[in-house]
């Protein structure tokens, strides 16, 4: 059993809310959390990108569709979507400082947009090695190339890996808040 746990499943399928409720009973179970969501952004019905939101409500932009990035920066695309690096690591870098004390670090998600910070996968690494610190986290399904960074958290030892389906997703979160309170012990 892992100390730090993932959900991972295909888009769509309930990750982020099996994480907001996850950390909602964790908070007023009086476990200390903090960490930050990635929320789709409609607008007429389609998507036009992604929002970082922390869990204390600061919200930026994350990714937009065909946005120009911010002058002086390179792009960052994945497929349609241009990822404005500069706010998703001014509001998910600060939330994940290891030297917070012992807490829950939630990370939604370490994928292929928030991966091209490299600071990011730093204080990645850094909340997964903290003394105290559980990260409760998603990452994606394996699909094409795999990323490097995600297969690393995968086959970590001390990471517990929970499949999200549509048949399991309303079943599992008395699971995850007790993996989550436990550190996997």
């Amino acid at each position: 059993m892992g100390r730090h746990v993932f959900l991972t499943g295909p888009p769509g399928v309930g990750k982020t809310t099996l994480i907001q409720k996850a950390s909602e009973a964790l908070k007023s179970s009086g476990v200390p959390v903090d960490g930050f969501y990635t929320q789709e952004v409609r607008q007429g019905g389609r998507r036009i990108g992604f929002d970082v939101v922390t869990l204390s409500g600061l919200r930026g932009p994350l990714s937009r569709v065909g946005a120009a990035p911010p002058p002086g920066t390179r792009e960052c695309r994945v497929g349609q979507y241009v990822v404005d690096l500069t706010s998703f690591e001014q509001l998910a870098l600060p939330v994940l400082d290891a030297g917070a004390g012992p807490r829950v670090c939630v990370i939604d998600e370490v994928g292929k947009m928030e991966l091209f910070s490299r600071p990011f996968l730093q204080a990645v690494r850094q909340a997964l090695a903290a003394p105290g610190t559980v990260v409760l986290g998603t990452i994606p399904v394996p699909k094409g190339k795999p990323l490097a960074f995600v297969e690393e958290i995968r086959s970590r030892a001390d990471v517990q890996v929970v499949s999200v389906t549509k048949e399991n997703r309303n079943h599992l979160l008395p699971d995850i808040v007790r993996s989550v309170q436990s550190g996997g012990k």
